[in-house]
Parts: structure tokens; C-alpha cells; sequence
């Protein structure tokens, strides 16, 4: 799908949870690396704090990721996600020793409606692993996390 099909539609709204799904560039599987991951991981820490989302659920998956977040008031969905690609491209990269493009341009959002069950999404999200056949228990993927547990 072009970019900007992408971006047809997009509203963000302050406190409104959101299910972004992020991908490498060429689906790259540079995260089956657990340290290449953690690095990715780091970043979304280090974002969390700055009050500008609440991370409720993601799975990192080798070439994507998927991230349940509730947006804050300060910024946009947008700039968010481009802070986070911008940080952890760049912290990736010194990692790897390497330069050139991480993720692919653009990413895919649903923002949640009112009814939707935040925990059942949760499950969806965090069973990304399991239906791609990586592994056979969740606790076996070591690259996910969620508020409920």
C-alpha cells in the first residue's frame, strides 16, 4: 500500500488507544537478533516516561511490530511513531555497525472504539508469535510485554 493511502483518514486524538503495527524495510527480519530487539525495546522505554503515550501491550517480531498504546495529550500519533522510529533506526544502527533505512515508510493504526475489549486486543497482539509458529508457549518469545501480567 502507497504511503499515502497510509495516511488517508488518520486523526489523532489525545487519550485514544491505538494498535499500531510497524515494518522493517523489505521485511528485514533484523529482530530474530534478541539483542537487536532489545535495543528496538529500549527505545519504547525510553519514550514511555516522557508522558507522551501508555504503553499497554507489543510484541516485537522479526521484521514488525505491533504496539497497543494509549496516545497522551502532547503529541500527535504521528510524531510519536516517527520518534520512535527515528531513535530506534539510530540506535540500531550503531549497533549493527551498519547505516541505511530500518523501517519501511509509513505505518498501519486502528484506533480502538469505546467497546472494544483492550485486553482481548492485548491477547491478539501478544499471540502474534504463537500463529506465526515461532513458539509453542508465549512464555518461550522473549520479546513482548503487557500491563496485565
Amino acid at each position: 500500500m502507497p504511503r499515502d493511502d497510509l495516511l488517508k483518514g488518520r486523526f489523532s486524538e489525545a487519550n485514544r488507544v491505538y494498535h499500531i503495527t510497524i515494518c522493517t524495510e523489505n521485511r528485514q527480519p533484523w529482530f530474530k537478533d534478541f539483542a537487536c530487539g532489545r535495543v528496538v525495546v529500549n527505545q519504547m522505554h525510553q519514550i514511555d516516561p516522557q508522558q507522551l503515550l501508555s504503553s499497554l501491550a507489543w510484541v516485537l517480531m522479526p521484521d514488525h511490530l505491533h504496539w497497543l498504546l494509549q496516545l497522551g495529550q502532547q503529541q500527535s500519533l504521528s510524531h510519536v511513531i516517527k520518534l520512535l522510529k527515528g531513535r530506534s533506526a539510530a540506535a540500531v544502527n550503531q549497533h549493527l555497525q551498519r547505516q541505511g533505512s530500518l523501517w519501511q515508510r509509513g505505518f498501519y493504526d486502528h484506533a480502538l472504539r469505546r467497546d472494544e475489549d483492550l485486553q482481548q486486543v492485548a491477547r491478539y497482539i501478544i499471540a502474534n508469535p504463537l500463529r506465526a509458529g515461532l513458539v509453542e508457549k508465549i512464555g518461550d518469545y522473549p520479546l513482548w510485554d503487557a500491563i496485565w501480567l
